[in-house]
């Protein structure tokens, strides 16, 4: 696959995140007022409190993995600042390797947590998949929504997911510059542009 072509796909995969991220954020929004006015109103609705925690949650993983892509999560740059060029790039091939360490793990810990091979082996059958694993996580309802919260939890699957793609994206990058070649990042973004 071109390193660019990975790159645009990273990209796009950004734009939903954050764009999903919004409408999130406007619903929390929403969910919050409608909470004051019914509270107000002695007519509290019981399950926006954990609606809008849901939106909330979904909401930063989606924007965090988006970060990873734009390489603009909370970094302190003091060190960064002032190394010469060529240690800076080194550097940065160090933290996309950590990067993409993280969701490796990421991917390992959604396959333990979610255990689809365990799943699959009981024939999609929930009873006999918590009777075997004692993972409750597929029936497990949340307390108002009443929703089983692997709903809630798939997040983890659409972030590991994003992380990995976007770690794999910046990390094909850094190698490509440390090679001596362009940015295929530099040169994908330049050819957005109008």
């Amino acid at each position: 696959m071109d390193t660019a072509m990975l790159y645009r796909i990273s990209a796009f995969w950004a734009r939903c995140e954050i764009a999903l991220a919004a409408v999130l954020a406007a619903t929390i929004t929403g969910l919050i007022l409608l909470n004051v006015v019914t509270r107000s109103a002695h007519m509290a609705i019981y399950w926006i409190d954990e609606a809008a925690i849901t939106a909330m949650i979904w909401m930063t993983f989606l924007a965090g993995a988006a970060a990873v892509h734009r390489r603009s999560g909370v970094a302190v740059t003091l060190v960064f600042d002032t190394l010469s060029p060529g240690v800076a790039r080194w550097w940065r091939l160090g933290l996309d390797a950590v990067t993409a360490g993280f969701a490796a793990a990421m991917i390992w810990f959604c396959l333990l947590w979610f255990d689809p091979f365990a799943l699959y082996a009981t024939g999609f059958d929930i009873q006999a998949f918590q009777g075997e694993t004692f993972n409750f996580i597929y029936a497990e309802p949340t307390v108002t929504l009443g929703v089983p919260k692997v709903w809630v939890w798939s997040i983890m699957i659409v972030f590991t997911f994003g992380l990995t793609l976007h770690a794999a994206s910046n990390l094909v990058a850094s190698l490509c510059v440390l090679a001596g070649g362009a940015d295929p990042q530099a040169d994908a973004d330049a050819e957005t542009r109008p």
